[in-house]
């Protein structure tokens, strides 16, 4: 069965930072586009970030400039490096293919708690 588990979220200060990492459990997910997603409460899903399997990366507006996303495909793991936390960015952050997620592939995310 495949999975991907999403960790590192976290609570931070307006203006910290943290690092998330999606680990898949086959290697499968190296040769496709793969994407971070959010979804606050009360709001639909949203697409934050995506990278290609070749390292080419697209983000939404609100975060352009403050997150990174990376893969490392010997370690099957994609990550999310956020800086400058808003309040806004506190959301469930999940990681899919991209840009579209697999119904069969979300799994539980990893909170981001932005405040002070």
């Amino acid at each position: 069965q495949v999975q991907l588990v999403e960790s590192g979220g976290g609570l931070v200060q307006p203006g910290g930072s943290l690092r998330l990492s999606c680990a898949a459990s086959r290697s499968i997910f190296n040769s496709y586009p793969m994407g971070w997603y959010r979804q606050a409460p009360g709001k639909q899903r949203e697409l934050v970030a995506t990278i290609t399997s070749g390292g080419r990366t697209n983000y939404a507006v609100s975060v352009k400039g403050r997150f990174t996303i990376s893969r490392d495909n010997a370690k099957n793991t994609v990550y999310l490096q956020m800086n400058g936390l808003k309040p806004e960015d506190t959301a469930a952050y999940y990681c899919n293919l991209g840009p579209v997620g697999v119904k069969n592939y979300w799994g539980q995310g990893t909170q981001v708690t932005v405040s002070s």
